[in-house]
């Protein structure tokens, strides 16, 4: 009976010892996560505030998931767009013929949810002041109205620079595609109606907010949304423990449309038509 006592003892103290070592020596990550915030300022291309312009009306959508297709830190106002450093960058494809993002293989997260898990090893080390993401794609839901009835619907929003999607789906409904298309492709259904439909909104309807765009401009059709860290990032390369970053992206009045009826209700059956379908800034912050 003792020399099993004993033997039961050696296999809890080996097991310990093991899992301590595991946990000690376990690598530190960078976490990146995106938070919707309907509140948060609401800007222009030029990172100014901004309100909804006469004739027009807007609405903070319900978002459901987003996904980036960029990611890169920048050490000064002055660093060139792919100059700072890369963190992340999504599979791209020619399947469409032009070089385009591959929406089947797109990392899509919830509000929260971890996006991209990467080891800090792999990061250089450096004084990082702003933070870029190319956004690819948004899910979200709005409200429409439709011979004086009001609904729910969801809206999928590509705003990449070009896209080749095979399929995509919303809810149930399914958007057979096959081709690449250009930032602004959009597909919409209601939520409890049998009711689909997609479009193509025109070149320059996506806002991108980039506050240093008269010295570090970035391409026109592209989405490359660039935030400040309230303070400077730094990342010494000695780090022990992770670094989660929250990428705060405007939502407020972000789904704009030029108002036929005066109501303050979208209504595409009266003829009104979305100008607008970008996020309206970015607040990256980070927890050591």
């Amino acid at each position: 009976m003792k020399k099993l006592v004993l033997i039961a003892l050696v296999l809890i103290v080996t097991v310990s010892f093991f899992s301590c070592s595991k946990d000690e020596t376990e690598e530190p990550m960078l976490i990146v996560k995106f938070q919707f915030d309907k509140n948060q300022v609401r800007l222009n291309n030029l990172g100014q505030p901004s309100t909804v312009a006469v004739g027009n009306a807007a609405q903070s959508p319900d978002f459901n998931s987003i996904s980036a297709h960029y990611l890169e830190f920048a050490p000064s106002a002055t660093t060139q767009l792919g100059q700072g450093e890369v963190i992340y960058h999504a599979p791209e494809t020619t399947l469409g013929g032009s070089t385009a993002i591959d929406f089947s293989k797109a990392i899509i997260s919830e509000e929260g949810e971890t996006f991209l898990k990467i080891p800090l090893s792999q990061i250089q080390s450096g004084n990082y002041e702003w933070l870029r993401v190319s956004l690819a794609y948004q899910n979200y839901e709005i409200k429409v109205r439709s011979q004086g009835v009001d609904y729910t619907g969801t809206l999928a929003s590509f705003v990449g620079y070009n896209t080749y999607i095979g399929e995509h789906s919303i809810k149930n409904t399914t958007f057979p595609v096959n081709a690449n298309k250009l930032q602004g492709y959009w597909a919409f259904a209601l939520n409890d109606q049998p009711y689909s439909t997609s479009g193509q909104a025109p070149a320059g309807a996506t806002t991108v907010p980039n506050p240093i765009a008269s010295t570090s401009p970035i391409p026109a059709g592209s989405c490359v949304v660039t935030g400040k860290f309230p303070t400077n990032l730094v990342i010494t390369g000695n780090e022990t423990r992770d670094i989660i970053i929250t990428l705060s992206l405007s939502i407020n009045n972000s789904f704009e449309w030029h108002e036929v009826i005066q109501d303050g209700k979208y209504e595409p059956s009266e003829g009104e038509n979305v100008v607008d379908m970008g996020l309206r800034g970015l607040i990256p912050t980070y927890v050591k």
